[in-house]
């Protein structure tokens, strides 16, 4: 699962409880680098054909700029993916703090009192949405989560909430 419970110690003002999100990543940096240096060999493949006549030069720029959108569009994604959200949880107060690349820090707090975990098995914008629900807002939790990814994170984060 994308997601880690931690159960801080130590420091007298640790949370009790603290929740970790990230999106699930299906290529890895080292995976990454293969498939751009295989599309680069595969790439290379119909130059042999015409190697050594003016041919390879009309052909080329295209080539070059195939493999450059290619290498931008995964290194996109892959930057797209660094998201992560973390839900603290204190006796007294409960954070959620969203992190996303090119925009700024999102912050939410309530009263763990108050917060309640709804789940919207259709009437979100996608199957079974997760949000906490507290304070003047509801805001949602685990977006790049699978359907049943959130289904399972449902029963922790009420029971981590019954435990504050």
């Amino acid at each position: 699962m994308p997601y880690e419970w931690i159960t801080p110690r130590g420091a007298p003002d640790a949370p009790q409880a603290e929740l970790h999100l990230w999106p699930y990543r299906s290529l890895l940096r080292r995976d990454f680098v293969v498939f751009i240096a295989a599309t680069a060999a595969l790439i290379t493949l119909p130059l042999l054909a015409v190697l050594g006549s003016p041919v390879v030069w009309a052909l080329l720029p295209f080539l070059l700029a195939m493999l450059a959108g290619v290498w931008l569009a995964l290194n996109r994604s892959y930057s797209d993916g660094e998201q992560r959200e973390d839900l603290k949880i204190w006796q007294d107060r409960v954070t959620l703090t969203r992190h996303t690349p090119r925009k700024p820090t999102q912050t939410w707090e309530a009263n763990p009192h108050w917060v309640r975990v709804e789940m919207h098995e259709v009437s979100g914008p996608v199957p079974f949405y997760l949000t906490l629900k507290g304070g003047p807002r509801e805001v949602e939790i685990g977006a790049f989560l699978s359907p049943p990814e959130r289904r399972a994170l449902l029963g922790e984060l009420r029971r981590a909430l019954a435990n504050s």
